[in-house]
């Protein structure tokens, strides 16, 4: 596969010059306008197709040429973008079998972005046709550093054509209908299936209490968006082998496993929109933003791209705040921490009417430079040309956490022992009391090789993929360390319960047996009490576990279960296990990890860090660059490592104060 090899930090965003073709001078402005703000790298083109082919088969480029022509003059680089996220009006009135079927049985009319059926023909036709012209014509353009597919997939549709595919993807899958029959468990409320053509997508007007069924579909919508994307993929491979692609992801979508387009993209694109100003702090907005950008970074194990960001805010929260002074500097720097090596946004110039017309960008709608946001974009294009030492430059860590898309699903729709597992949320505090002790973090999921690291966290892991326990034992017989919690190894990979007890898979490794599990209503709360006398709080879920090989280090302290165990440790071969019984109060794991690190061997990059300053490593060829970052809304004291400050020069070591949205970058001195 191509790589995204830059010489510079890539800095920019969503450009769409189609939109402002009737006001002469405009693309000159811009490319003015870029310049000045340090921007170097745009993406074109991606809901530009009724530009691209006003009528059928009539392709203007034209417009397009005269861009990237100019952007080559200039010294700006582009990313090329294929424009399938939103087709033109002509092609629905024409085609109406490109347009997606709702759950219903009702085929949509044309509107909004991404209304296309994935397995259509037609659909699929059609943007091999105008990305096959587009290669040919732009492919080799001196602009052009790669291919931006498309935009945001998601959505699924149940039309006919769907369905086929569906019942195919099944067949591949299972074989035979005895095969998913027994995997479905389909003999519960007389769904035993007889014929494959009864096989429907999960609808409201249908079946949607099949578990196994829900979960294929799932896999399915993913398996076929991947098929579409390929597809869409195919003739830029074949005329610009050179060029490498990606295309952009979203904050914790549940709609798509994004660890598998890594077979498909050459490098990993992210959409990122967090709402700073919510609360008192930054830091859960922070956290889950380092969260989402860990997980790019392990996609493809290699720096990420930030597509999308709003340089002051968005138009679509509840309430839209603007960035604060020396935040959009802090939350890009944050980005790049994590991997990113480009700093992008949507979009560069505001549009001036529909839907985003209010929605951030580069230029006001005032059309210059003399604004705020124009002044804070240039700063951080400023300061990415004093970073090209991180660029390229890759992240190690001894610590792993698993977010797994299957899980969620699976967990997701499981019934009892309540309604809310909080899974999203249960990752983010483990996560959470982690980066507080100043450590790197990488988000994989369960097919990750779990190899290298020291310490590998897998809370609420309900489904567990086959092979994945027998390597976590192995993983913790090496040597290394392994915490699970409530609700693990509940099934396997059709959502089936192990029947050898659960957690299942991880039973031997854990030395417990979890026999039964107690919901708490939301406002309930049971007691942890440790071994060493502290006593914490828990909530959601209590699993009533049995120690077998495994030693009891807390008990619960009420309901009828009190006494239990509520937290163990079991030594296994070189390393060990431990069992978190319930979800407990944030207090408990920054306190749980604060032991557990440092008896693992992981060294953290700083140390006493206070709440709402994060620290990231990225490190290369160049060195090793430490960034700290604060989230709090206060002043905060860090404790510097001996170095060169990275955007000054200066030599630095010991105490600093970090201002309110501060961030320092220290080059370390090698040692």
């Amino acid at each position: 596969m191509p790589e995204l090899k830059l010489s510079f930090f890539g800095h920019g965003g969503d450009y769409n010059p189609d939109q402002w073709r009737h006001i002469p001078g405009t693309l000159d402005e811009d490319i003015r306008l870029m310049k000045l703000a340090g921007c170097n790298l745009m993406s074109v083109g991606i809901f530009s197709w009724a530009a691209l082919e006003p009528e059928e088969g009539r392709y203007d480029f034209d417009w397009l040429e005269e861009v990237l022509d100019k952007f080559a003059e200039n010294g700006i680089h582009a990313f090329l973008a294929t424009p399938s996220g939103a087709r033109p009006q002509w092609m629905s009135a024409k085609y109406p079998e490109v347009l997606r079927v709702e759950e219903n049985g009702i085929r949509r009319i044309h509107g909004v972005r991404h209304n296309h059926c994935f397995t259509s023909p037609v659909y699929r036709e059609f943007v091999r046709r105008i990305n096959t012209a587009l290669a040919e014509r732009f492919g080799h353009h001196p602009a052009v550093v790669g291919w931006h597919i498309s935009n945001e997939y998601g959505g699924e549709c149940h039309c006919e054509l769907c369905q086929a595919a569906f019942r195919q993807y099944l067949k591949d899958t299972y074989k035979t209908l005895d095969n998913l029959n027994h995997a479905w468990w389909t003999g519960f409320w007389a769904n035993t299936v007889t014929d494959w053509n009864q096989l429907h997508s999960p609808t409201r007007i249908g079946e949607t209490h099949v578990h196994g069924l829900n979960l294929s579909w799932k896999r399915f919508v993913s398996h076929q968006t991947l098929d579409f994307m390929k597809a869409e993929i195919a003739p830029l491979r074949e005329i610009t082998p050179h060029l490498p692609v990606t295309t952009n992801l979203m904050t914790f979508f549940d709609g798509l496993d994004y660890f598998r387009f890594g077979d498909v993209f050459d490098f990993a694109s992210f959409d990122s929109y967090p709402a700073w100003g919510r609360g008192e702090s930054d830091e859960d907005e922070a956290l889950t933003a380092a969260f989402n950008y860990d997980m790019m970074r392990c996609i493809l194990k290699k720096p990420f791209a930030l597509m999308e960001s709003t340089p002051s805010q968005v138009n679509w929260q509840k309430v839209d705040k603007l960035k604060k002074p020396g935040m959009h500097f802090l939350s890009s720097m944050q980005a790049v921490a994590h991997g990113a090596d480009t700093v992008q946004y949507f979009q560069w110039r505001k549009s001036r009417g529909s839907w985003e017309k209010f929605h951030g960008a580069v230029v006001d709608h005032v059309g210059h430079e003399h604004t705020r946001t124009f002044r804070d974009v240039a700063e951080v294009g400023d300061a990415l040309k004093k970073l090209t030492g991180v660029l390229g430059s890759g992240t190690e860590s001894d610590v792993a956490l698993i977010y797994d898309l299957n899980n969620r699903w699976a967990l997701d729709n499981s019934q009892g022992p309540r309604f809310e597992k909080h899974y999203v949320e249960t990752l983010l505090e483990h996560y959470r009391a982690l980066t507080r002790l100043g450590v790197n973090v990488d988000v994989v999921d369960q097919t990750y090789d779990f190899e290298g690291y020291r310490v590998v966290a897998a809370p609420l892991m309900y489904l567990i993929k086959p092979g994945v326990g027998e390597r976590l034992e192995a993983f913790v017989e090496k040597g290394g360390t392994l915490i699970v919690t409530c609700r693990t190894g509940c099934v396997d990979q059709d959502d089936l319960c192990f029947l050898t007890g659960f957690p299942g898979p991880l039973r031997r490794v854990t030395g417990v047996w979890a026999e039964e599990c107690d919901g708490l209503w939301d406002n309930e709360r049971n007691g942890i009490r440790l071994s060493t006398g502290e006593t914490y709080a828990c909530r959601d879920m209590c699993d009533l576990i049995h120690a077998e090989t495994a030693r009891v280090l807390g008990e619960y302290t009420g309901d009828f279960y009190a006494g239990m165990p509520a937290l163990t440790v079991n030594d296994f071969g070189a390393g060990r296990a431990y069992y978190i019984a319930s979800r407990p109060e944030q207090a408990f794991l920054d306190a749980f990890y604060a032991k557990l690190l440092p008896e693992a061997g992981v060294r953290p990059l700083a140390d006493n860090l206070p709440v709402g300053v994060q620290v990231a490593a990225r490190e290369g060829e160049q060195g090793r660059y430490l960034f700290f970052m604060n989230f709090s809304r206060r002043p905060a004291k860090v404790e510097l490592p001996a170095g060169t400050d990275a955007l000054t020069g200066e030599a630095v070591f010991g105490e600093a104060e970090l201002p309110v949205s501060g961030v320092r970058i220290v080059k370390c001195q090698e040692v």
